[in-house]
């Protein structure tokens, strides 16, 4: 009886390690994930309203129109007498989605957004051993 309990005791610590169970999300281990931003694509012509705002707007702080005016006179020193020339731009570009817009107190402010695509790439030396494999068994 002792004997019985003791092989009991000693077979869980002996148990092998099984193998884990494949789950539905073996996939990914023969995917590579690239983040990409989509601001790197996008090409504004120079020198125009456009290119001006995106170049003077961030993603870490809010600016309202009076900082953007001042930004834009400093960088590129053009001087906007009036804000209503700017203000179709920075509709357009919050419209589109490259821009988001606070009212906060009466008082707009803009930032950028940040605009982050996450593609999955397959491997391709595993999908043409599997497609080797797939043409030897028609065959």
């Amino acid at each position: 009886m002792i004997k019985d309990i003791l092989n009991r005791i000693f077979s869980v610590f002996k148990q092998t390690k099984q193998e884990p169970e494949k789950t539905i999300y073996e996939h990914e281990e023969k995917t590579i994930s690239k983040i990409y931003s989509l601001w790197d694509y996008i090409k504004l012509v120079d020198n125009t309203q456009a290119h001006h705002i995106l170049s003077v707007i961030g993603f870490d702080e809010w600016v309202p129109m009076d900082e953007i005016k001042r930004r834009i006179n400093e960088l590129f020193s053009i001087d906007y007498k009036n804000d209503r020339s700017l203000y179709p731009y920075i509709k357009t570009l919050v419209d589109v989605g490259l821009l988001e817009s606070s009212n906060v107190g009466g008082k707009r402010k803009w930032r950028k957004r940040e605009l982050i695509l996450k593609l999955k790439e397959k491997i391709e030396e595993k999908e043409e051993e599997r497609l080797l494999a797939f043409e030897k068994s028609i065959q």
